[in-house]
C-alpha cells in the first residue's frame, strides 16, 4: 500500500521525486494532507503554514480536489472520506512526526524525527536518505534502526546508544520505536526545512514498507 500512495500523490504533484521547485512539491502535497487532517484550514492559513504564495496553494487544492483527497466549503478545506483513508494507510507506517532537540549526530538549528514502522530491513547505507534531505535544503539525514534492542545507524554507529546517549534516550521517550522500526532525523537551520528534510528521506522508504 505505501508503494501505491507514493505513486498515487506523485501523480497529484506532477513530479517523481521530491525535490525544490518553482512552486510546489510532492512534500507540500503530504504537508497539506497533514495539515487539514488535523482540522479544517483556510486557504490563506494553509499557505502560511506551506511557506507558498496563494497561487500555489490554489494548485494545490485544485489537485487534491481533483484526485478527490479534498472538499473545500465556507470553514474552509477538509479531507474527503477517500482523503482520511489515504492518509490512515499513510499513518500505519509513518506513524510519529515530532520535532527534536539539537543533537550530535546532525548539527543543525533544528530538527524533526520521524518514526518508520517496521522498515529497518529497508535501510542500506542511510546516504539515500541523507541525499533526499540535502536535495531539498536541509543540513542532512540519518536513518536509526532500532534491532535486537539497540539502536544502529548504517554507515555511522553500530551501537548509537553509546555514541550518542542523549539523543536515543530522548528518541526512546518521544518515539517509542518497536524492533525493526526506523527513526529517521532530519536538520536544517531553519524549522520548516528540517521538517521537510525529514520527510523526503522518509519518502525513500514508501517504495519499500
Amino acid at each position: 500500500m505505501p508503494n501505491k500512495i507514493k505513486n498515487f500523490l506523485e501523480e497529484v504533484a506532477g513530479e517523481k521525486a521530491p525535490g525544490p521547485t518553482p512552486t510546489f512539491s510532492v512534500l507540500h502535497i503530504l504537508r497539506t494532507l497533514e495539515l487539514v487532517a488535523q482540522k479544517p484550514i483556510g486557504r490563506g492559513k494553509l499557505a502560511e503554514e506551506l511557506q507558498v504564495g496563494q497561487g500555489a496553494v490554489r494548485t494545490i487544492i485544485k489537485r487534491l480536489k481533483q484526485a478527490g483527497l479534498l472538499s473545500t466549503s465556507k470553514m474552509g478545506c477538509k479531507l474527503t472520506s477517500k482523503g482520511a483513508k489515504l492518509w490512515e494507510e499513510y499513518k500505519k507506517v509513518f506513524s510519529e512526526k515530532v520535532e527534536i532537540e539539537q543533537n550530535k549526530l546532525i548539527h543543525a538549528n533544528y530538527n524533526f524525527a520521524i518514526l518508520a514502522k517496521n522498515c529497518g530491513n529497508k535501510i542500506k547505507s542511510g546516504i539515500e536518505q541523507r541525499d533526499a534531505a540535502v536535495k531539498v535544503g536541509a543540513k542532512g539525514a540519518a536513518a536509526i534502526i532500532f534491532k535486537d534492542g539497540r539502536f544502529i545507524i548504517p554507515s555511522v554507529s553500530t551501537d548509537a546508544a553509546k555514541d550518542f546517549p542523549k539523543l536515543t534516550e530522548h528518541l526512546i521517550k518521544v518515539l517509542k520505536p518497536k524492533e525493526n522500526d526506523v527513526i529517521i532525523v532530519g536538520g536544517a537551520d531553519t524549522p520548516q526545512i528540517a521538517e521537510y528534510g525529514a520527510m523526503a528521506a522518509t519518502w525513500t522508504l514508501l517504495d519499500d514498507c
